[in-house]
């Protein structure tokens, strides 16, 4: 399992690669456009590879998809803990209650009868 995972790897690895020598040309990205840019006064330009544009923009995408599921998911988190808490809380009920029932030495039947009278 362990050599399938690596090949696995080291064909994403080999495509990336592949992916990155086919888009090696420069792009130009710009923070804002130019007559917000002129307009403010201050407008950042890079030049670099479109491979680094493409890598970002899918990084940036899995980690907003991250983010997104993780918000998404918060509400059966929080009902997990809370049900977590209250099998806790009855947990300790019942192990409170069999020991105050075993400091009585009564039967149980007779300690049923003395409830219902």
């Amino acid at each position: 399992m362990r050599y399938l995972r690596h090949l696995v790897l080291g064909i994403i690895a080999i495509s990336l690669i592949v992916v990155a020598l086919a888009n090696r040309g420069a792009v130009s990205l710009t923070l804002l456009p130019d007559a917000l840019g002129t307009l403010v006064g201050f407008n950042l330009q890079l030049q670099v590879p479109l491979f680094v544009v493409i890598f970002l923009g899918v990084t940036m995408g899995l980690l907003i998809g991250f983010v997104w599921e993780w918000l998404r998911e918060m509400k059966h988190r929080n009902a997990a803990r809370s049900e977590h808490m209250q099998v806790v809380r009855l947990e300790r009920e019942v192990s409170k209650l069999k020991a105050s029932s075993a400091d009585t030495d009564k039967d149980e039947i007779l300690a049923l009868l003395d409830e219902v009278s």
